[in-house]
Formats: structure tokens, C-alpha cells, sequence
């Protein structure tokens, strides 16, 4: 969620710690500790190792891309459809593992304003909470509260944790059960998933170690911001 942040003592991207005035908490991006917590994963009856039926186009032509490629570079990844408002999880070897709704930032767009990571929530103007689209190295992390987050665009403050309930009036955990994509429109331009899926598939592949997320765009083509996987067959 975006935020007034100064950074303190800043050090290299897998060791920075921020001052976030906001909510008034501090963010600390861990260093990667391997990816052996894979292989301790919960089981989850797959089908062919494919996202389920009804999942679009244009994520598993993304999908095809990446294990072709090995675009993820032997790390897991995650692909956050925001059209659908759903995330869907793979193993480093592209074997999908289960996929959730996500709610989303309120505004469409697939850039974050530049800078917008240091402001205040307040001077957050409505239509500037985006999720930006593109290709991010995430990196895991843990708030003041000792809450575990992962980093998608540590820059503009960007993260998936956890749906919480911030204020009963926004009513997060329904949006997430509705049908409508639309209805998950809610945050600042954090990603908020399930806690159960959370801590089934991404406190394991993610809060770790870095992953790759890919997030779709929701304003732009796609070919625009993954143009190889566009032409890929």
C-alpha cells in the first residue's frame, strides 16, 4: 500500500529498511534464504500441473511463454490477472499449484506514478492507486506488526500480504467472495489475497526467497508490456 517512506540507513535491495509515516510501520526486506521450503509444500490435488479451465487466454500464453523460456529463471512465480481480479501460483518449474481472487487497487492503470512510494496515503489521489503491470522480482518482507509481506514494486510500495480488514466499510473479505472483478477494485495498489491461500502457496514460495510476479495489464495490450510473450506461439 503506498506510503510516506524514508528510507534509513539505506543499504542494498535485499536488506533495506523503511520508515513508513503512514500507518506508521516498518517494512524490512529479508535476504533470500534459498528455496528449500518447496519441497516442503502442502499437497493440493492438481490436474495436469495447468491452471483450471476458464482461466484466460492471455495468462496461459504468458504461462507458455515463461516455461519455454524459462523467462522465471528457475525461481517460482506467480501470474495476477487484474482483468479477472485472480492470482495464479507455479512452481520453478512452471507446475501450476492453485490459483485465488485478489483484491486490487481501486483505480485502472498499469503504471504507478512516479514517487508515489514516498507520499502519505493521504495525498494519494483516487485515480493514482493502480497495481502496475510488468514483470517484478519479488522479495519477501514483515511490517512493524510482524505481519509477512511480499515485495512486488518495492520502489512504489507495492506489495501482496494478506486481505485485511482495514475498515468494515470497505468490506474486503466480501469483495473477495464476490463474483465481480470489478467489486475487488479496493486498495491503494497492494495485491490482497485469501490468508489461507497465503499461507499455503505464498508464505512457502515467496515469503522466503525471491519470485518472479507477473501482473497483467488492465488498461494497455498486452503486447505492450510483454512484448516476446505476445509473439510467442
Amino acid at each position: 500500500m503506498p506510503r510516506s517512506c524514508t528510507p534509513l540507513n539505506p543499504l542494498p535491495l535485499n536488506r533495506r529498511t523503511l520508515l513508513c509515516g503512514a500507518g506508521a510501520w516498518i517494512a524490512t526486506v529479508m535476504a533470500p534464504a534459498g528455496h528449500a521450503a518447496s519441497a516442503n509444500l502442502p499437497a493440493t490435488p492438481l490436474a495436469d500441473g495447468h491452471p483450471a479451465a476458464g482461466t484466460s487466454p492471455l495468462v496461459r500464453q504468458l504461462v507458455r511463454w515463461i516455461e519455454g523460456t524459462g523467462d522465471n529463471q528457475g525461481l517460482p512465480f506467480a501470474v495476477v490477472d487484474k482483468l479477472a481480479a485472480r492470482i495464479h501460483v507455479f512452481s520453478a518449474q512452471a507446475r501450476w499449484l492453485g490459483s485465488a481472487p485478489v483484491l486490487l487497487g481501486a483505480a485502472r492503470g498499469d503504471h504507478s506514478v512516479p514517487g508515489i512510494g514516498q507520499r502519505p496515503l493521504a495525498q494519494v489521489r483516487p485515480e493514482e492507486r493502480t497495481t502496475p503491470a510488468g514483470r517484478f522480482v519479488t522479495e519477501p518482507g514483515r511490517n512493524l506488526r510482524g505481519e509477512d509481506i511480499v515485495w512486488i514494486d518495492y520502489e512504489s510500495a507495492v506489495s501482496l500480504h494478506r486481505v485485511r480488514s482495514v475498515s468494515a466499510s470497505e468490506r474486503r473479505l466480501q469483495r473477495l467472495a464476490s463474483r465481480s472483478a470489478q467489486d475487488k477494485r479496493i486498495s491503494y495498489g497492494c495485491i490482497n489475497a485469501p490468508a489461507a491461500f497465503y499461507n499455503q502457496w505464498i508464505d512457502p514460495l515467496f515469503g522466503r526467497s525471491s519470485g518472479v510476479a507477473y501482473v497483467l495489464p488492465d488498461t494497455e495490450p498486452f503486447a505492450s508490456i510483454f512484448i516476446a510473450a505476445s509473439a510467442y506461439p
